[in-house]
């Protein structure tokens, strides 16, 4: 691993603990003077360390001593952070059951003893000297020579040529974004080559990150002046200069891997808005493209991966270069590999080059199959493809790289909940704070700078165009692998021969059982991924992080309890049946996640956690008989509502807690949850309903409320809602309804509202339709009527509509300019529906229509072959129907 590698890691162990020890000064202000003055040498002195490391991270490799220096300033910053955790909690419940006995005079040492070995080092790294980087980044293009490669890039290719080639008067800039490796240069070279000399003028510049607005200036002036600049210029006599050659002049200009905002502003500030001019951007950083885009003259062109065709294709035109044909024996071990490539083509050359030069050995594939980790390595024979890959890493800012490399936490091709990362980046102290907003807020922000730099990757979008899950591309992560290896941040158990570090962070357990049998006192995060049994060692003092979902539990373990220093525990999908009164000593505890399992109810012990900001404690019941209850939430304690940190809580029991106080019922105190932004209420009694509609009357920040009654017989009564939360994005109401609530037509930021069993005789969509930002509507079993009219201009975002169980509709009807933005349909078990609603050959983005259990007349109406009905459908890319969850007619 390079120095800038190690040295960003490093440098960014010291920003955390930085922010550590202005935290814990300000918080253990009863300190011992001798303590305080320690810790306060001790941030000066890191800070000195900091700025060094942050020089280093952006220069050459200085020499092997330097290397060895920053691992032994990443150790000391984990082991001062370490003896800053045990000080936190009370001493003597840990330092008793602690390798060692620690007094506070003991501790001082520590920490002196920790700065006097990093002031002797202060002379050695104040002579070190950098060589300053002047080399050009690592670059994709040179992979990329000859036409054989241009594989799978025709549509794109054709799609930019016309944007070029189409007469616009004004200049027109297009961005090309996409990971490291995807084939920016490659594609926009091919376009640049077939348009440049339809135009007047035309240049290509490479910006890279090394470059500055004035090298880009200089040049672009030395090429369209066509001589050297030989005396120094400054920005403005450049830009006039520029402008003064391009006036009047039809010019396309390619910039190709920018990194930089500023060094596109002051082109853009430079040219003149030429008739029908072109320039064309690649770039991985999707952040800076978005942020430039203030208008319908800038465009985005999002590359994608190769499909699968295209890349066995192009892999076995560079593995098997005299044919291209994968012989026989091969053909597994070849799509396996191609499989780690992911549709990338920087990895499918450089992999399909080294196994050219191989024997064509089945044995020979599989070694270069198992070891790609080791040999994408700075030693590696595929260290190109690293260099090419960890550049976009080095250009992170420290609050991101640790973010990055959690992924090598999670296994591969194994998707990671977003609410999910974000809780677990809080609770690892990785987020940090910001004026007016949460951390979960500022957590969100941070995955998506990840995702628009094409670091992570959105695996699945929710209705509102959030990722629901992330991962990384297959090669990005063995990058990272490599990262948190050497750099002991993460290691991945894979089994009995899986060699430990006594130092290393977290502990990833994907394969086999797991018990511990050595010291691992560092270790600050325990992760389990539902593979054999895990067996939770006594010495995991300083876990902060303890995620065994889906193990084989059956018992709440008892040392879980000991951890005093733990903010987030999920045992999600395990067999545990409830959880101990003990809990009470996890002061530090912000996320509980008890979904799926079979606790039902929750001690008064969880009352002294006033910490806790996300409480999960429901299971869907998906045996249950009558579907009306297959949420399963939990009995709380009646001072639940003393949790007033609270951001999640679902799914509580109303009917127990009525039960038990007569006088005042918990669903009356909820008024005390201020900072709820998820609220999940099963079994409310009909008498509950007014004190329901108070309390989240003052529930100012709610984002989503989900409310289900006591039965199917037992109304919904939320009429007298006065002051509905205005910042609400989903709704579910599940039960009947005497009349539908007025107020949910004054939820103007409401983007789903899923309504069930509510059975009303008024017809809803009239109370709905004007709702600006509703994008996911879902009827269930909700209107006894038999028609739904949707009238034109209505429904103005609405992308996906749900109408199940209208047992007596028989017409929907749909007038012209009504759904604009429908993209999916789903009707099912309405009986007595004769026709495909009126209007649908209107909805020109209506991309799915999803039936379920229709009568088969119905079905067959739609059918290619005879299908009365099949010409209202026909535009529809994707028509199916399915019977019993399981798809037995495609009508595309």
């Amino acid at each position: 691993m390079g120095t800038e590698i190690g040295g960003g890691i490093a440098g960014g162990a010291v920003s955390f603990l930085l922010v550590k020890l202005d935290a814990f000064a300000s918080r253990e202000w009863y300190l011992q003077e001798n303590i305080n003055r320690a810790l306060q040498d001790l941030g000066i002195e890191l800070r000195s360390i900091e700025a060094l490391l942050r020089d280093a991270a952006s220069n050459n490799d200085p020499d092997h001593l330097f290397t060895v220096w920053i691992q032994n300033v990443r150790d000391q910053a984990y082991a001062i952070e370490d003896v800053l955790d045990l000080f936190r909690v009370d001493q003597e419940s840990i330092w008793c059951s602690f390798k060692r006995r620690h007094s506070i005079s003991n501790l001082i040492k520590d920490i002196e003893g920790r700065l006097q070995r990093i002031q002797q080092t202060k002379d050695r790294y104040h002579t070190m000297t950098f060589t300053p980087n002047t080399d050009l980044p690592v670059r994709v293009a040179p992979l990329f020579n000859g036409n054989v490669e241009a594989v799978g890039i025709e549509e794109p290719v054709n799609k930019l040529i016309s944007w070029a080639m189409e007469p616009k008067q004004r200049l027109e800039v297009m961005f090309v974004v996409g990971m490291a490796g995807l084939g920016k240069t490659t594609l926009v070279h091919s376009v640049y080559e077939r348009v440049k000399k339809r135009f007047d003028r035309h240049v290509w510049i490479t910006a890279s990150n090394s470059k500055t607005e004035l090298d880009i200036l200089t040049l672009l002036v030395e090429e369209f002046g066509r001589c050297p600049i030989t005396q120094r210029a400054d920005v403005p006599a450049l830009t006039h200069k520029l402008r003064e050659l391009l006036l009047n002049r039809r010019y396309v200009i390619v910039l190709d891997d920018l990194w930089v905002k500023e060094v596109w502003e002051s082109v853009r500030h430079a040219l003149p808005d030429g008739k029908n001019s072109r320039i064309i951007i690649t770039t991985r950083r999707g952040d800076i493209a978005n942020s430039c885009r203030d208008g319908d003259s800038i465009d985005i062109h999002k590359l994608q991966p190769l499909s699968p065709e295209s890349a066995e294709q192009l892999f076995h035109q560079k593995a098997f270069s005299r044919n291209g044909r994968c012989p026989s024996g091969l053909e597994e071990v070849s799509k396996s590999i191609l499989q780690k490539c992911d549709g990338l083509p920087l990895g499918i050359i450089g992999i399909g080059r080294l196994l050219s030069i191989k024997s064509p050995t089945k044995n020979g594939w599989m070694t270069l199959h198992d070891s790609l980790e080791s040999e994408l390595r700075s030693t590696g024979k595929l260290s190109n493809v690293m260099k090419v890959l960890s550049a976009s890493y080095k250009d992170l800012p420290y609050h991101l790289r640790y973010c990055f490399l959690y992924m090598s936490i999670f296994p591969e091709r194994n998707p990671v909940k977003r609410r999910r990362l974000v809780r677990l980046w809080i609770a690892e102290g990785f987020v940090i704070e910001q004026s007016g907003k949460t951390p979960e807020e500022v957590g969100e922000e941070y995955l998506n700078e990840l995702i628009e730099r094409n670091l992570i990757k959105a695996n699945e979008l929710d209705f509102d165009g959030l990722p629901t899950s992330v991962g990384v591309h297959s090669l990005m992560l063995k990058m990272i692998l490599s990262f948190a290896h050497e750099e002991n941040f993460c290691t991945v158990y894979a089994g009995a021969a899986t060699n430990f570090n006594e130092k290393t962070r977290r502990l990833s357990i994907q394969k086999e059982d797991f018990e511990e049998s050595q010291d691992l006192h560092s270790v600050q995060s325990f992760f389990s991924f539902g593979i054999g049994k895990v067996k939770i060692g006594s010495n995991f003092k300083l876990v902060k992080v303890l995620d065994i979902q889906g193990t084989a539990l059956e018992e709440f373990p008892n040392v879980i309890t000991d951890l005093l220093l733990l903010r987030y525990l999920s045992l999600r999908n395990t067999k545990i049946r409830s959880i101990p009164r003990s809990l009470r000593k996890l002061h530090e505890l912000e996320t509980l996640d008890l979904k799926q399992t079979l606790v039902t109810k929750v001690p008064k012990a969880v009352l002294e956690l006033e910490k806790l900001r996300h409480l999960l404690v429901y299971r869907y019941n998906m045996e249950s008989a009558v579907p009306f209850g297959i949420v399963q939430g939990f009995k709380a304690p009646q001072r639940i509502t003393a949790l007033k940190n609270l951001q999640t809580l679902s799914f509580v029991k109303a009917s127990v807690q009525r039960r038990m106080s007569r006088q005042l019922s918990m669903i009356q105190g909820l008024d005390n949850l201020k900072q709820l932004r998820k609220l999940g209420i099963v079994e409310l009694a009909r008498e509950d309903g007014a004190s329901l509609c108070h309390s989240i009357g003052k529930m100012s920040n709610l984002h989503s409320l989900s409310v289900t009654s006591l039965s199917m017989e037992v109304s919904l009564e939320l009429d007298a809602m006065t002051n509905p939360p205005a910042l609400l994005q989903r709704l579910y109401l599940i039960g009947p309804l005497q009349k539908f609530p007025s107020w949910i037509s004054s939820l103007h930021d409401l983007m789903r509202i899923r309504l069930k069993w509510s059975s009303l005789p008024e017809n809803p969509i009239p109370a709905l339709q004007n709702l600006p930002h509703l994008v996911e509507l879902q009827l269930l079993h909700v209107y006894t009527g038999t028609q739904l009219e949707f009238k034109s201009g209505k429904f103005p975002q609405l992308k996906i509509l749900d109408l199940q169980q209208l047992e007596q509709l028989s017409s929907i009807v749909m007038e012209e300019g009504t759904l604009p933005c429908l993209e999916k349909l789903i009707i099912g078990h309405c009986s007595k529906l004769v026709h495909v609603p009126r209007g649908i050959v209107k909805l020109i983005h209506l991309q799915m229509l999803v039936l379920h259990d229709m009568p088969d007349p119905f079905v067959a109406m739609l059918r290619k072959n005879g299908g009365r009905l099949q010409r209202f459908v026909h535009h529809i890319p994707c028509v199916r129907s399915y019977k019993q969850g399981q798809l037995v007619d495609d009508l595309s």
